[in-house]
């Protein structure tokens, strides 16, 4: 079966990378895109709603904060290899910070954006979705939120 990063480097004669060749911040640079991408289409896929709701239901997920405390939740369920890749993410030196965030929440968030980057330029994208599932039900039921995905 062809995966989704194959599938899509396709039509452009591009060949993929392995994963291990990019740098923690390309790999959370694609994986701020592809969490981003998760969370709208589940967003979306529930109904027609304002935009503007859609993107407050959003933005609550994708920020900085949350997504700390997302892999904070699921970081007892990562085998060595995916918790070394959020690792040199969350210690890496970015060049830039969130306004509204901590640094301390700004690197956890850049090392779960690598380690989510890494899966799909892995062609893991199962089990990318299965750990944003399983992160997204502990936060939600960790902060006591009504709306659920």
């Amino acid at each position: 079966m062809e995966e989704i990063l194959d599938y899509l480097l396709k039509p452009f004669n591009i060949e993929r990378k392995e994963a291990t060749e990019f740098s923690p911040l390309v790999l959370a640079y694609i994986g701020d895109a592809v969490y981003e991408l998760i969370i709208r289409s589940i967003l979306v896929s529930m109904g027609n709603r304002p935009v503007n709701k859609l993107n407050k239901d959003a933005t609550s997920l994708v920020k900085a904060s949350a997504q700390s405390e997302i892999i904070k939740l699921i970081s007892d369920s990562l085998s060595d290899k995916e918790y070394t890749v959020f690792k040199r993410g969350r210690n890496s030196s970015p060049h830039t910070m969130a306004k509204n965030a901590s640094m301390t929440d700004y690197k956890y968030a850049t090392g779960f954006e690598a380690l989510i980057g890494f899966l799909y330029l892995d062609n893991r994208c199962d089990r990318a979705l299965e750990l944003v599932k399983l992160g997204v039900d502990l936060y939600f039921n960790k902060n006591d939120i009504g709306v659920k995905i």
